[in-house]
């Protein structure tokens, strides 16, 4: 898709972080916009931001864990619009803890809106990007659906999915002429962390360093540019590269890492619980309840 001028893109999640930055980047290479979100607020003001640009845009909200919200969503993606050219997958949450203390209504939640909800939105509009010539996908994804790391289980399980999904769709039609990217970024300084519902233990949602995350706007580069080139995959700044390269080539270190960092964890979290517990075994059993018991502690 050589010339994004003219074109319509949907763009879910679009009320903050890379789905703002996205929008705005489409706008300025004048996309007209189609803006969904949940929060109404956010939308408004990104879709004020973008008409500013001299394009067409419009918000909508929509939950994409409801079905029936899709359903109006595309209803007025045609009628309104009569389809898209871009449709770009983003809207997404995250749950930090250990997976099995994660409420099963949690789990429902995040695969809902992280992989059922894109799915079918990405497949009621199918016929119709079909029918445009040169339409692209945009599902983005994570480097966490190609690297999977602890207490993020069921994130890295939609992301897996959605880059399986992508790179499926992508040989299923690219003949027809739809491209399919997914784009993996690395950390990204958003509230994707911060707005996560923590650990249920009463434990705190931990935040990437800052020197390993991307901003959004170098994200949306990335994702506007592999639009336009019609790139398979990005794995989007260094430390997502370096991390996925690390698990390509040496998947023993990745493994090796992983471990030191939950044994640091864990010993950091029962010096804490024995500083305020006059029964050492009882702050044992709480600081690893959570995973097993220390054979040389017990």
């Amino acid at each position: 898709m050589r010339n994004l001028a003219g074109k319509r893109a949907l763009v879910t999640g679009a009320a903050s972080g890379i789905g703002r930055e996205i929008a705005l980047r489409l706008a300025r290479e004048k996309v007209d916009l189609l803006l969904v979100d949940v929060n109404q607020v956010g939308l408004q003001a990104v879709a004020a931001e973008a008409g500013a640009l001299g394009v067409n845009a419009e918000a909508m909200r929509c939950d994409l864990r409801q079905t029936a919200e899709v359903e109006s969503l595309v209803d007025h993606a045609v009628d309104r619009w009569a389809g898209v050219d871009i449709l770009v997958n983003n809207a997404g949450i995250t749950f930090y803890g250990i997976t099995h203390q994660m409420p099963p209504d949690e789990c429902d939640n995040l695969l809902a809106t992280n992989l059922a909800g894109p799915v079918t939105l990405t497949h009621r509009l199918l016929p119709w990007l079909l029918a445009r010539p040169q339409a692209h996908v945009l599902n983005v994804c994570s480097v966490l659906g190609l690297v999977g790391l602890p207490r993020v289980a069921l994130y890295c399980t939609s992301k897996f999915a959605m880059v399986g999904f992508s790179e499926s769709l992508r040989a299923e039609y690219g003949r027809q002429g739809l491209g399919v990217t997914a784009l993996c970024p690395g950390f990204v300084k958003t509230n994707l962390f911060s707005s996560a519902r923590p650990m249920v233990d009463g434990g705190q949602t931990r935040k990437p360093p800052g020197f390993m995350c991307a901003t959004p706007e170098s994200i949306a580069r990335h994702a506007v540019r592999a639009i336009v080139r019609n790139r398979r995959r990005v794995v989007a700044e260094p430390f997502a590269r370096l991390t996925y390269g690390i698990k390509c080539l040496a998947p023993g270190v990745m493994d090796w890492a992983l471990r030191l960092g939950e044994r640091r964890k864990i010993a950091k979290k029962r010096r804490h619980l024995e500083s305020l517990s006059s029964d050492p075994v009882e702050a044992i059993r709480l600081s690893v309840g959570d995973k097993f018991v220390d054979r040389k502690a017990a």
